[in-house]
């Protein structure tokens, strides 16, 4: 090609530099899909599927972009040694083909696709997998021959070149598409994903009415005073035991007291009778497992027991459904006032408030993994009952003490000392 005319010379380096663009766009695109979002488009798209077919064999596509790209960018360095030989003379033509290339690769070759394919990859995915998959099934047996080369020469470095990439995901990360999916999922319904994500973590335990806030009907008591506490009742279950807690005999539902009202002489034995079969589940019991018990079991309502079968609380469907959708029931007002603001930038908060619900109404990140109440987490600190109010610290936390009523702590103002503190 000495006397070839300079014109066709960069005719073919142009096109040398437009397939070398296509080759480093194509690597770039092909590995940056997303292969969730490839799956899911596959189903209504033939450039997903043809991409997905290229993509289950890695190693081929590697192989087959690697080996077109640098045959073009060799020849591209040939023809642009010829011409910088047409233009300087042979002496100055290496270093002056050498540098112009450099430049017009990286720009036009590299960069440019490069940035393209990456920030649209599915577009220029797609497109580009029209000439791959010919290609691939013309160069298959250099392409076999290089992967051969490779994979002896990977399975020398102490490596598996059979091994294939592990795209499964763990709640966490599960949790860190959904908040990285932006506009295209309500906040609402981002909230509801993390939220199931976090059942697993979670115990029946941590959202349980505890024991001491479990109102029943004890069958020790008179009629009257159980007829009562049936009638006045804010809730639709209640437990029926015999003296003590621990003694349950059944959960009565507010929706029999018409049946025990039209009985011909109410009496401890009839409550009995109308109560329903108790349902015991241990306090370490998964929310995801005991949401699916209580499908099972078509069951809305369970005693929590510990691990001697001492009854520690009482949890319902509806207290695991508020973990994923929030708060729907009429004591939202009692629950806020366990936690109130003050005017100080500080919060009063009951000792009974669990340190979820604080956190969740404050948005502060109070330890979660000890004591499930703000008492147990005060005297979890203090390591005894405290005589009268103290100050103390707990990371960025202060806690005073405000109100000391016997075994446990009643109130607790407690300050967020961040200097960024954002509270709402």
């Amino acid at each position: 090609m000495e006397g070839s005319h300079p014109l066709i010379l960069w005719c073919i380096l142009f096109s040398l530099l437009v397939l070398s663009a296509f080759f480093s766009g194509s690597e770039t695109s092909m590995m940056s899909l997303n292969p969730y979002r490839l799956r899911h488009q596959r189903k209504k798209s033939s450039g997903a599927r043809r991409a997905a077919k290229l993509l289950s064999m890695p190693d081929r596509l590697i192989g087959l972009i690697l080996i077109g790209n640098n045959a073009v960018n060799i020849l591209a360095a040939i023809i642009a040694n010829m011409l910088a030989i047409y233009y300087v003379g042979e002496a100055a033509a290496p270093w002056v083909a050498t540098a112009t290339l450099t430049i017009l690769v990286l720009v036009f070759s590299e960069v440019t696709p490069k940035t393209i394919a990456a920030q649209n990859p599915e577009w220029f995915a797609f497109k580009a997998s029209h000439l791959l998959k010919p290609l691939l099934q013309l160069l298959s047996p250099i392409v076999w021959l290089i992967n051969k080369l490779t994979n002896t020469l990977i399975s020398f470095l102490g490596f598996d070149p059979n091994k294939n990439r592990d795209d499964s995901l763990d709640s966490e990360e599960l949790k860190s598409l959904v908040d990285l999916s932006g506009h295209k999922i309500s906040n609402s319904n981002q909230g509801m994903l993390r939220a199931i994500l976090d059942l697993d973590n979670m115990t029946v335990e941590d959202i349980m009415i505890p024991r001491n806030e479990v109102s029943g009907l004890d069958l020790e008591d008179n009629i009257e005073i159980l007829m009562e506490k049936i009638i006045s009742c804010e809730y639709t279950r209640q437990p029926v035991y015999s003296g003590d807690i621990n003694n349950i005999v059944g959960i009565f539902h507010v929706r029999k007291a018409n049946h025990l009202l039209r009985a011909e002489t109410i009496s401890h034995k009839a409550i009995k009778r109308f109560a329903d079969e108790a349902y015991f589940i241990p306090e370490s019991t998964k929310l995801t497992t005991q949401l699916l018990n209580f499908k099972k079991m078509r069951s809305r309502f369970a005693v929590v027991v510990d691990e001697y079968g001492e009854v520690q609380g009482l949890v319902t469907l509806e207290d695991i459904l508020e973990e994923i959708v929030g708060d729907f029931t009429t004591n939202e007002a009692d629950r806020v006032d366990e936690v109130i603001a003050q005017k100080n930038g500080s919060f009063l908060i009951d000792g009974t408030a669990t340190i979820r619900e604080i956190n969740k109404a404050t948005n502060w990140d109070l330890p979660v993994d000890g004591p499930k109440t703000i008492n147990g987490l005060v005297l979890e600190q203090l390591e005894s009952i405290p005589d009268a109010n103290v100050s103390f610290n707990i990371n960025n936390f202060k806690f005073e003490t405000v109100e000391i009523n016997g075994t446990r702590v009643k109130k607790v103002e407690v300050t967020n000392m961040r200097t960024d503190n954002k509270t709402v």
